[in-house]
């Protein structure tokens, strides 16, 4: 059994069953896919740098992207209709434990002063979007690769966000204090009295 799918269940199927009574074993929440999304921006024109990107996502998730096309044009940004204008991979099943168990374990913990992940990004219906700046995070990721953007999405069946956050940390997604810390204090930054 893949490592991944141990610690869910031994440690977040326990502490789901004893946050919530559920009538049905498939009431309980899990990960059901994994989205992972990078715009091209700047590199839209150039087909190698296009290229470049691909293959830098397809090292880092194990699967071939697929290329997100301009359904109309927008003569402000440059950008013609069904022009590549970004790259997505949605990941299940074996693939996904990997990468789940390598962002969590490898790659969030390489982030540069990272604090843990805000709580915040948990939506109203229990999925984590996590925003990562710099892909060199990412162990596969060539160090002469350009540094691109990339947009993560954990889809869970969870119904709630208490109940998403519990099944997140337990998986070993860390989450900072700061914010509820702050919001409990009544602190604002940034404005005088």
């Amino acid at each position: 059994m893949h490592p991944f799918l141990t610690q869910y269940n031994e440690v977040a199927l326990p502490k789901l069953k004893e946050f919530k009574n559920y009538e049905s074993t498939y009431q309980i929440p899990s990960v059901s896919k994994v989205s992972v999304n990078c715009g091209l921006g700047d590199v839209m024109t150039n087909d190698k740098q296009i290229e470049e990107v691909s293959k830098l996502i397809g090292l880092i998730t194990g699967q071939k992207p697929v290329e997100t096309k301009a359904r109309k044009a927008i003569s402000g940004f440059k950008i013609r209709q069904n022009m590549v204008i970004g790259l997505k991979v949605t990941l299940r099943g074996a693939r996904m434990h990997d990468f789940l168990a390598k962002l969590t374990q490898i790659a969030l913990p390489r982030t540069r002063d990272f604090r843990g992940l805000k709580p915040s990004a948990i939506t109203a219906d229990g999925n984590l979007n996590i925003g990562i700046k710099d892909s060199m995070i990412f162990p596969e990721a060539p160090q002469e690769a350009g540094n691109h953007g990339i947009q993560i999405t954990v889809v869970s069946s969870a119904t709630s966000m208490e109940e998403a956050r519990l099944l997140f940390e337990s998986l070993g997604f860390v989450f900072s204090t700061e914010e509820i810390e702050t919001k409990k204090s009544g602190k604002r930054s940034g404005k005088r009295k």
